[in-house]
């Protein structure tokens, strides 16, 4: 190590070059500074983002392995998500502000993996030239020899406009009493403000976004439109009532499917008697053939009942002849009639529900809780390599893999009820097996039948979420009016299009043909406008909605 006075003897005798030593020690040090605050900022910005996946993790281990009444819904997770990402963008967003090449190297990252645009949506071209297009050496006009392209997702809000229509009319000066005038186009509300398409967008945003009405007039107050509620509602009453015959054909077309869904969810609805609410029950019949490569497109069709009984089954689905994926409910066992009759539904019952009965005993290490869910996953891991053949192909596969599994989990289900307690949650989950054992075989014998009841239970989240949202309904009559809106919009979800063009199909004129949309709307759309039944009911209704029951059955409403 060089003592100091040999680092004396080594500086420069000359006053510039101690000068220009000086300069460069004090740029070293002014870049080791930067360089230091620099790591310091990266040090707490890494700090922070720890905090908060800290935070996050002890949130997921709640929500999974917490007390019931602790756990965190998946909705609440993920606004816990969206608030980190969120931090963590603007933490990265200052960063870049204060290191350029930081900048740069995180937008090259962000093109390389963001993908490309729709191709549907329209290009708006703006062409960005120089301001002097001669050459700055010679004054030459130059030329184009090629161009960087760049694309960036844009948005036009939604603006609302007058249609003001015009119909001069026309006399002869030669004749007396002759005027002519082209006649009054239909319209979906006689003598009322909003065209179909808005009607349309009332339908769209309440069904599909699941924006509760007053929320609607609260975003058209903000573009000083001012329309109440109570409008909002009464347009959706007739376009419910304008849907009707179509969503009576939709469900005419399901009912001659040779397999569908079905299942019930509870909705809040306000007894105002009471002062409370009471339970009333969206039922919902699906049908996806995608499973086993059928040919008829998915569809769902809901339907309110202010009970849960077998009626409301019946009505639902009353002159059905086929196969019916459910659960083990009474009402469906109902319908399908004795066991020794002979019958034309065949109950085909789901192993889900099977598998939820063992779900909660397998966390407290039950063992044959654990082996329950073992050989249930090993039917669902043969199901995942059939699904989307053929049926036959299914078949196949099902009786040289599946059948044996089933037949060897029959026989020692058997074997372990007669040693457990008769009362104990594990025999009762066992015995819910083997009562259900003729329509849980099924899938075995039918290459079309599904595992599980979870596409119509699918179908059935957008009807939760609008639960939430709406809290309750205001009546038995008004939680009726919603799956008519419903059939076609989350319809439309269900099959996973999410074009909205065919959805003005939902608020059709209500003279003239209606305009067919893609796929199946074609054939529906040849329901008929308006029977006479239709304008009775239309006549008694304050909204001119269709009460819920068969196309020809209307509740009757008294006026105001």
């Amino acid at each position: 190590m060089d003592s100091p006075r040999d680092d004396m003897q080594s500086l420069p005798e000359g006053i510039e070059a101690l000068r220009a030593l000086v300069l460069r020690t004090i740029a070293d040090r002014d870049a080791t500074l930067v360089e230091r605050d620099a790591a310091v900022t990266e040090r707490d910005i890494l700090l922070a983002q720890n905090d908060r996946l800290r935070h996050l993790l002890l949130q997921l281990k709640r929500m999974h392995f917490g007390p019931r009444s602790e756990r965190l819904p998946e909705e609440q997770l993920q606004l816990g998500l969206e608030a980190l990402e969120q931090a963590i963008a603007k933490e990265n967003a200052e960063a870049e502000k204060r290191d350029p090449e930081l900048g740069r190297d995180n937008a090259a990252r962000r093109r390389a993996s963001r993908g490309a645009l729709p191709a549907h949506l329209p290009r708006i071209e703006v062409t960005l030239a120089p301001e002097d297009t001669a050459c700055p050496c010679c004054r030459a006009t130059m030329t184009v020899i090629g161009e960087d392209t760049s694309e960036r997702l844009d948005v036009v809000p939604t603006q609302f406009r007058v249609i003001v229509t015009k119909r001069p009319k026309l006399a002869c000066r030669a004749c007396t009493g002759i005027v002519v005038q082209a006649p009054a186009p239909a319209r979906l509300i006689e003598g009322g403000i909003p065209t179909e398409a808005t009607v349309a967008h009332v339908l769209v945003a309440r069904y599909a976004d699941h924006l509760p009405l007053y929320r609607q007039a609260q975003i058209l107050a903000r573009q000083g439109v001012i329309i109440e509620r109570s409008t909002l509602s009464f347009w959706m009453g007739y376009a419910a009532a304008e849907v009707a015959p179509v969503v009576a054909r939709l469900r005419e077309m399901m009912l001659a499917s040779t397999r569908i869904f079905a299942d019930e969810t509870v909705v809040p609805v306000l007894d105002p008697g009471r002062g409370r609410t009471k339970q009333g029950y969206f039922w919902a019949m699906a049908r996806d053939d995608r499973p086993w490569a059928g040919r008829e497109p998915p569809a769902v069709v809901y339907s309110y009942a202010p009970g849960r009984g077998h009626t409301h089954a019946n009505t639902l689905l009353g002159g059905y002849r086929g196969i019916l994926q459910c659960d083990g409910y009474q009402a469906y066992k109902k319908l399908a009639g004795p066991k020794a009759a002979e019958t034309s539904v065949t109950l085909a019952f789901c192993w889900s529900h099977v598998r939820r009965g063992f779900y909660d005993l397998a966390k407290t290490k039950a063992p044959i809780a654990v082996e329950t869910l073992r050989r249930i996953a090993a039917l669902y891991e043969i199901e995942a390599r059939v699904r989307g053949k053929s049926a036959a192909d299914r078949l196949a596969v099902r009786q040289a893999e599946s059948k044996p599994l089933v037949t060897e989990l029959r026989i020692w289900f058997e074997a372990q009820i007669a040693k457990l307690p008769a009362r104990s949650p594990t025999a009762n989950a066992i015995r819910y097996a083997l009562n259900h054992w003729d329509g849980l075989e099924q899938f075995l014998d039918d290459g079309r039948i599904e595992l599980d009841n979870n596409s119509v239970e699918r179908a059935m989240r957008p009807v939760c979420l609008s639960r939430k949202n709406s809290l309750f309904a205001g009546s038995d009559v008004g939680a009726s009016y919603c799956p008519s809106g419903d059939v076609l919009i989350k319809s439309a979800n269900f099959a996973e299009d999410r074009e909205i063009s065919g959805v003005s199909t939902a608020a059709p004129r209500r003279h003239g043909a209606r305009r067919p949309a893609a796929g199946q709307q074609a054939e529906l759309s040849r329901a008929r406008r308006r029977t006479a039944a239709t304008r009775e009911a239309r006549r008694w209704s304050p909204f001119g909605r269709l009460s819920h029951g068969s196309p020809s059955e209307f509740r009757p409403l008294r006026r105001a």
